[in-house]
């Protein structure tokens, strides 16, 4: 929700877990190998691989890019836990997204914490072996709450909290349909050295009065205020600029920029947002308390 790219530089963060997630299931077997299938929400088969419980490499696959980095993961989980997968058995392994694969709501983090329960590690420290990402959402992966998180030197702070604005129908969740690479964003981010402390104390101000806010126009000014400084930063333009220039109310990136989801913040209702986005080609608008998790449990419709 806050602090993206300044989350690196010891910013506080807040996040949110989604409804929606992964799920895994593993079946020993008799066979040699590791067999991976990945299924949609729509339970089509969009992935699979033949690994080899030698080196982890891929013995066939429909895509070796995720093979290499099935084998990444698994090796990490291993340097963590040498007692996992060292029986020579083999898996019949199936994940099972919740959500469209262009979300962007975090296949890989969610993968992540799955497989750190299957191998019985923490999920942080298996993070840590296969990304340069700040960690914050193999965390939210595990959380039944909102989270907020701060990674200051070699060690990390992360609490679950109640985050629940009062104007949270004013709230929605908004897709690009545009999926970013997070692992790219935080390169990008890391080449530009300048200025990358001041940005995440100016963040961390931000999160902590988004956390204490409880008017709509203040938390939009502050949203604004959070996207100017990104875009300032690392010199791409705010998305409500660049699609949405007309809009009345508050625009802010959500993760890597240029795509994935944008949370929205204004006085309208669910059928105007929903016009006003479709007619400028974007139909997934969620309210904000119909995404979050335990929200849609908790507080009434």
């Amino acid at each position: 929700m806050t602090s993206e790219y300044g989350v690196l530089d010891g910013a506080l963060a807040l996040a949110i877990p989604t409804i929606y997630g992964q799920k895994m299931t593993t079946k020993q077997t008799r066979k040699s190998d590791l067999h991976w299938f990945a299924y949609d929400m729509d339970g089509n088969e969009w992935f699979k691989a033949q690994i080899s419980l030698m080196d982890f490499s891929p013995v066939k696959t429909t895509d070796d890019e995720k093979a290499l980095y099935l084998q990444k993961l698994l090796k990490g989980a291993v340097r963590l836990n040498s007692e996992f997968l060292s029986k020579w058995n083999g898996f019949d392994v199936k994940t099972y997204l919740e959500f469209p694969k262009d979300w962007g709501l975090g296949s890989s983090s969610t993968l992540i914490y799955l497989v750190a329960q299957w191998a019985d590690v923490n999920p942080l420290l298996l993070h840590f072996q296969v990304s340069e990402g700040s960690g914050y959402d193999a965390a939210s992966a595990g959380a039944d709450l909102p989270i907020t998180y701060q990674m200051i030197d070699d060690t990390i702070n992360y609490t679950e909290i109640e985050f629940r604005p009062v104007f949270g129908e004013h709230l929605y969740f908004v897709s690009l349909n545009q999926k970013q690479s997070s692992p790219d964003a935080v390169k990008h981010y890391l080449k530009n050295t300048k200025g990358r402390k001041s940005l995440a104390k100016e963040q961390t101000e931000i999160t902590q009065a988004i956390l204490k806010c409880n008017s709509l126009n203040k938390f939009i000014d502050l949203i604004d205020r959070h996207e100017q400084l990104v875009s300032d930063h690392v010199g791409l333009e705010r998305v409500k600029d660049k699609y949405f220039s007309d809009f009345d109310g508050g625009i802010k990136s959500l993760g890597a920029w240029g795509g994935d989801f944008v949370l929205v913040a204004c006085k309208g209702g669910l059928t105007s947002m929903k016009t006003y986005f479709s007619n400028k080609g974007y139909d997934t608008v969620i309210p904000y308390r119909e995404m979050i998790y335990r929200e849609k449990v908790v507080i009434p419709a």
